[in-house]
C-alpha cells in the first residue's frame, strides 16, 4: 500500500467501529472534516508558518487534547457551537455543526489518530488525495444518498482536458457538491506540462479563480474543506462557496468557464404543511427574465441559468440526463435557443453503470457562448456514443480515465475545428459522428437523443457481457423505467 492508501484506511478503519455506534459514514466524514480543519489550522500557527488565524484559543486544537471522558464531549458540543457563528469560511464549515460521536472515549480515539500525524507538512496533493478517498468511500455508501453529490472523478478529469481552462480565468460550478470540479480544474492549471504559472497567476488561481453555490450544509462543508486542503483559499476569507439556491435569481457575475453536475431529478419542489397539518408538495416555477422557458423541470432550469453565467465568449461542459435531449414543451424550447444562441458543438452519450444513483442515463453537453447574432451559431453538433455496448460496474470495474483518452483524442480539444469522424457507411459502428443544423431541426421535436451504433447483446448471444454485468443492467432500466412512471404519476395529479 502507498502511503496515501495506509493514512486513508486507517482513518476510514475507525468509520466501522464507529457504526457499531449508529454512526454513519457521512456523520464520521463530517467530523473528520471538524476536527482536521482544526489541527490543520493549529499547525499553521506554528513555526514555519507562524500565521495568524481567527481560531478562539478556547475552542482551537489544543483545548481539546488535555480534555477526557464527560469533560470532552461537553467541551467539543460547545467548540462546534461557538464556530459554528463565525463569519467566512470558518462559519460556513461549522455552521449547523453537531457532535455525532456520543462515546467521548471514541471522540478521543480519532482526535488522538489525527493528531498523530503532521498534516501541514503533507503535500498538497497527499492531504487532498487522502481527503477525495474518504469522500469517495462515502459516495460508496448507497443508503446515505452521499452518491448524490459525487461526480465520478475520471469523467471530471475528462471533462476538463476538454475545456482546457486556462489562467487568469474565472471558473463557475452552480451546484458544487463535493467541488470535484474546483479541484479537477486546479489541478490541471497547476500542472507543469499544461502551463508553467508566474507569481501573479499563481495567486489569482487561489484566491480568485472558483465560485459555486451549494445548498446542502454538509456537501458545502465538504467542498471547503477540500478546497482548503488544496490550498484554495484562505481560512480567514470570504467563502467561495454560496449557500443560496442558485437557480432563484440572476447573480450578476459572468465566467469565462462553467463546468458543473447539477443534481438528479427532474422536478424542483418544496415541502410546506397546511392548515390541517398534512405535508404537500408544491413545484418549484422559477420565473426569471433571463430564461427562455418557464418550467419546474430543474434540469432545463440549470443548463438555461448556466448559459446566463457565461460570458459571451465563456465554455461550459455539464452534465445532464436524457430527458433534456428528448423532452417537449419547454425541453424543445429551450433546445432551439441553445441551438441558436450558442455553439452547442460536442454530445457525449454516457455509460450507466458509472453513477452512484443506478440507472441514471446521462450525457456531458459542450457549448460555447456566443454574442447575438441573426443566423444560428451552431453548425453542426458532434455525438461520441460512450454507451452503447459500454459497460461499467462501480466496484469490479469502475470508470478509469484511460477509457476516456479515445473520447478525448476525437474532441481534439488543441483544436476542437480539426476533427475527423470515425463513423462512416463503411463503418457503421464508429462512436465519433457529426450532424449538421439542419439534420437536427428537421428531427421532430429536435430530439438531441440520436444513437446508431448497433447494440451487440441484442445481436451475439455468445457475446453477452458477464453475468453480474447484465444484472446490474437489468436493475438500473427497472429503476430507471419506475422513475419514468412516479413522473407519470405526479404529472397526473398535478404534484
Amino acid at each position: 500500500m502507498t502511503n496515501t492508501e495506509t493514512i486513508i484506511s486507517k482513518v476510514w478503519s475507525f468509520a466501522d467501529v464507529l457504526r457499531d455506534d449508529g454512526v454513519g459514514y457521512g456523520d464520521y466524514l463530517e467530523q473528520l472534516t471538524y476536527l482536521l480543519f482544526l489541527k490543520l489550522t493549529d499547525e499553521y500557527t506554528k513555526p514555519p508558518y507562524n500565521r495568524k488565524l481567527a481560531i478562539p484559543d478556547g475552542y482551537n486544537w489544543e483545548s481539546m487534547l488535555s480534555k477526557r471522558g464527560a469533560e470532552l464531549d461537553s467541551h467539543y458540543v460547545k467548540l462546534l457551537r461557538e464556530l459554528g457563528k463565525a463569519s467566512g469560511i470558518l462559519g460556513q464549515i461549522f455552521t449547523k455543526s453537531q457532535n455525532k460521536i456520543q462515546d467521548p472515549a471514541k471522540l478521543y480515539r480519532v482526535i488522538d489518530m489525527i493528531n498523530a500525524e503532521n498534516w501541514s507538512l503533507m503535500g498538497t496533493d497527499l492531504k487532498g488525495k487522502i481527503y477525495e478517498g474518504l469522500l469517495e468511500k462515502n459516495a460508496e455508501d448507497v443508503k446515505s444518498g452521499a452518491g448524490q453529490y459525487f461526480t465520478p472523478r475520471a469523467l471530471i478529469m475528462a471533462m476538463v482536458e476538454c475545456i482546457h481552462p486556462e489562467p487568469g480565468k474565472r471558473i463557475c460550478d452552480p451546484a458544487c457538491g463535493t467541488g470535484g470540479f474546483f479541484l479537477a480544474s486546479y489541478d490541471f492549471l497547476c500542472n507543469p506540462v499544461n502551463y508553467r504559472l508566474d507569481k501573479e497567476q499563481k495567486e489569482f488561481l487561489k484566491d480568485r479563480t472558483f465560485s459555486g453555490n451549494e445548498i446542502v450544509a454538509s456537501a458545502r462543508r465538504m467542498c471547503l474543506m477540500n478546497m482548503f486542503l488544496h490550498n484554495i483559499g484562505e481560512i480567514d476569507g470570504e467563502s467561495p462557496i454560496s449557500s443560496a439556491d442558485s437557480l432563484v435569481s440572476d447573480p450578476g457575475a459572468r465566467y469565462e468557464y462553467v463546468l458543473t453536475n447539477p443534481p438528479f431529478g427532474k422536478k424542483s419542489s418544496m415541502t410546506f404543511t397546511t392548515e390541517e397539518g398534512k405535508q404537500e408538495k408544491e413545484n418549484l416555477v422559477y420565473n426569471r427574465q433571463d430564461f427562455w422557458a418557464t418550467t419546474s423541470n430543474k434540469q432545463l432550469n440549470f443548463l438555461q441559468h448556466i448559459h446566463t453565467l457565461l460570458k459571451s465568449d465563456g465554455h461550459a461542459a455539464v452534465v445532464l440526463p436524457d430527458n433534456v435531449l428528448f423532452e417537449g414543451g419547454a425541453g424543445e424550447t429551450v433546445r432551439k435557443n441553445m441551438l441558436a444562441t450558442t455553439d452547442l458543438h460536442t454530445i457525449l452519450r454516457l455509460s450507466t453503470g458509472i453513477f452512484y444513483k443506478q440507472g441514471v442515463k446521462a450525457n456531458v453537453l459542450f457549448f460555447d457562448n456566443k454574442p447575438a447574432s441573426k443566423e444560428p451559431w451552431t453548425k453542426e453538433v458532434w455525438i461520441y456514443d460512450f454507451r452503447t455496448n459500454v459497460h461499467f460496474t462501480l466496484k469490479k470495474n469502475p470508470l478509469k480515465f484511460e477509457d476516456m483518452n479515445d473520447f478525448i483524442a476525437c474532441y481534439n480539444p488543441e483544436n476542437r475545428h480539426k476533427r475527423k469522424e470515425t463513423w462512416s457507411k463503411d463503418n457503421p459502428n464508429g462512436r465519433w459522428r457529426k450532424f449538421s443544423y439542419d439534420e437536427i431541426m428537421a428531427r421532430e421535436k429536435t430530439n438531441l437523443d440520436i444513437f446508431w451504433v448497433k447494440d451487440e447483446s441484442l445481436a451475439d448471444l455468445d457475446n453477452l457481457p458477464d453475468p453480474d454485468v447484465l444484472a446490474t443492467e437489468i436493475i438500473e432500466n427497472v429503476e430507471a423505467g419506475l422513475d419514468s412512471f412516479k413522473a407519470i404519476v405526479e404529472t397526473l395529479n398535478g404534484e
